[in-house]
């Protein structure tokens, strides 16, 4: 089986949102809206065929619903169909979901026009989503379709990837830029951090690109010991699924503070 996480630049209007969801069909296992990014994460899982189509069809909805001129949030996004990796969740099978990539970017780009940048592995090395952010139009052309940006759709950021988890702290007492020490302190290889204002609060953003290497109740103490007088961490966020090795790797004393549950793992899901 394959896992295919679509983010997607909308996360405020429940109408469309819902249109969203049913445009995933079955291979939809769970949606994670956020106002303040403006973003959402669709998880799907299925066989590969099942995939690709629930993937393609949820693309052509996203793109008769969204505009990206209009598109105001506080998470960095060059597209409305922004980020879309593929997973193989039996590592056996990474080849493949390179392969369900490499298909649906040029799909995407011959049908609605969009340049799409890859990430992931390349022929010759490697290359990572945070590059692509970077290089995008400057440095970097498009791998697959046209030149420039889409005036409304913007651009595309295909993957193929390992299973990551995503991951947010919500700070309280804490003004952005103590955060962004925060985060950049705790980038490593397995890890990838970001500093945002959400509202009244600020949030450190993780990315677990390693979950052999990381967990999570490391970061939360790593952050806890790190900040500033007044601080505190007001809560957790999973965003989509974890897989059940991240939950088996904490004391489940700690689930809960981490936002963790066995009703949320991929295996659950499936």
């Amino acid at each position: 089986m394959f896992e295919c996480v679509l983010n997607l630049s909308e996360g405020r209007r429940l109408d469309v949102l819902d249109a969203l969801s049913d445009a995933a069909g079955e291979s939809l296992r769970d949606r994670h809206a956020d106002a303040f990014h403006h973003r959402s994460v669709f998880t799907l899982i299925n066989d590969a065929d099942q995939l690709v189509a629930d993937v393609r069809n949820l693309i052509d909805v996203a793109l008769t619903q969204l505009d990206l001129t209009s598109h105001q949030g506080v998470h960095p996004r060059f597209g409305v169909v922004d980020v879309v990796p593929f997973v193989a969740l039996d590592a056996r099978e990474a080849p493949r979901a390179c392969a369900l990539r490499d298909d649906t970017a040029h799909w995407l780009a011959a049908t609605h026009d969009v340049p799409v940048f890859f990430y992931g592995p390349l022929e010759g090395g490697e290359r990572s989503l945070p590059e692509v952010r970077r290089r995008a139009f400057r440095y970097l052309s498009p791998d697959v379709g046209p030149a420039a940006a889409h005036p409304r759709f913007g651009a595309s950021a295909l993957g193929c990837r390992p299973i990551l988890v995503a991951w947010n702290l919500w700070l309280e007492g804490v003004d952005l830029d103590a955060a962004r020490r925060i985060a950049r302190a705790l980038r490593r290889p397995g890890l990838r951090t970001l500093a945002f204002t959400v509202g009244a609060a600020v949030q450190v953003s993780c990315n677990v690109i390693d979950v052999s290497a990381v967990t999570l109740s490391s970061v939360y103490d790593e952050v806890s010991a790190r900040l500033p007088r007044g601080g505190r961490i007001a809560r957790a966020e999973l965003v989509g699924l974890a897989p059940k090795s991240l939950l088996d790797a904490e004391e489940p004393s700690r689930w809960e503070q981490l936002d963790l549950s066995a009703q949320r793992t991929i295996e659950a899901r499936i």
